[in-house]
């Protein structure tokens, strides 16, 4: 599988975990851009959660 990336609106590349916050304060968790916390959509969110910098 190819690595998934996501350009957020502040022009930011989200490659991994590390670059998105988690946000569990509903049923369900949602994720935000780490540097000007955007949403992020959630299937481009979960693919990229999986991914790691190794």
């Amino acid at each position: 599988m190819s690595p998934t990336t996501h350009s957020c609106t502040c022009g930011a590349t989200l490659r991994f975990r590390q670059d998105m916050i988690e946000d569990r304060s509903g049923v369900r968790r949602s994720w935000r851009c780490k540097d000007c916390n955007t949403p992020i959509p959630n299937v481009v969110a979960e693919r990229l959660s999986h991914q790691h910098p190794s």
